[in-house]
């Protein structure tokens, strides 16, 4: 039982280690891209600084290849921002992020080949590029630039649309608040006056079919009335008094 335990407990040990090696790991890693981020935007704002300068300063091929560098760039940098800022929330901007990489293959090649050619001594053999160079930076640049302005387009065009929906609802609600004041509220109705109250009317006898109304009814006639009188028939004998003997 006891070494059971105490297996458990340096397993237990063995995973800490392991679980802190591998957040270590991913901090170190993740500072170093940040570093390296940062490094990277420090030496292309150095790299761009420059460029500007070489177009005011050196005069002839020098200065517009510096140009056309600090243009295919501009371009690129600006085009990449704005796709990666909205594909999040267009997901249908991922397929022009997909021609914009195959662009970006072209775009460091020609800025590859700007960068060689800076140092090239012979002057006259550069000027003889330059026509082709400007050619691709061009053609790079306003694909890059219609990828841009698209985007641009379709987020605001979205964000009209969504503000024309809104303000559609809104004014069907704000209709909806204000439908009391369209129709007149219906007076409350009057209560009527209470009716007089009837007379007291006095008792009335009882009265039975064949009565005479005001005369008395069976209540007032005697229980027995007197038997009429049989009549006289020739053959009747007469009664005899009876003998007192």
């Amino acid at each position: 039982m006891g070494e059971a335990v105490i297996a458990i407990v340096a397993l237990m040990f063995v995973l800490f280690l392991a679980l802190g090696a591998y957040v270590t790991v991913k901090v170190v890693g993740a500072a170093k891209r940040g570093v390296d981020r940062t490094v990277a935007q420090a030496r292309r704002s150095v790299e761009d600084t420059t460029l500007k300068a070489r177009t005011f300063v050196q005069p002839g091929a020098a200065g517009e290849l510096a140009q056309l560098r600090l243009k295919l760039r501009t371009s690129m940098k600006s085009t990449q921002d704005a796709l990666h800022a909205r594909v999040a929330e267009d997901a249908s901007l991922k397929e022009s992020l997909d021609l914009f990489r195959r662009l970006s293959v072209h775009g460091h090649e020609l800025d590859d080949d700007l960068k060689r050619l800076e140092s090239e001594p012979d002057k006259a053999h550069l000027a003889e590029l330059l026509p082709d160079l400007r050619k691709r930076t061009e053609q790079i640049t306003t694909s890059a630039d219609s990828l841009r302005r698209a985007a641009r387009d379709r987020a605001h065009r979205l964000a009209d649309d969504d503000l024309d929906s809104l303000s559609a609802q809104i004014d069907i609600e704000a209709g909806a608040l204000r439908h009391w004041t369209t129709e007149p509220t219906p007076e409350p109705a009057q209560t009527p006056p209470p009716w007089p109250e009837a007379p007291e009317r006095p008792a009335a006898h009882q009265t039975w079919p064949g009565t005479p109304q005001g005369g008395q009814g069976e209540a007032d006639r005697p229980a027995l009335s007197p038997t009429d009188p049989r009549p006289a028939y020739p053959w009747q004998k007469k009664a005899r008094p009876e003998s007192t003997t």
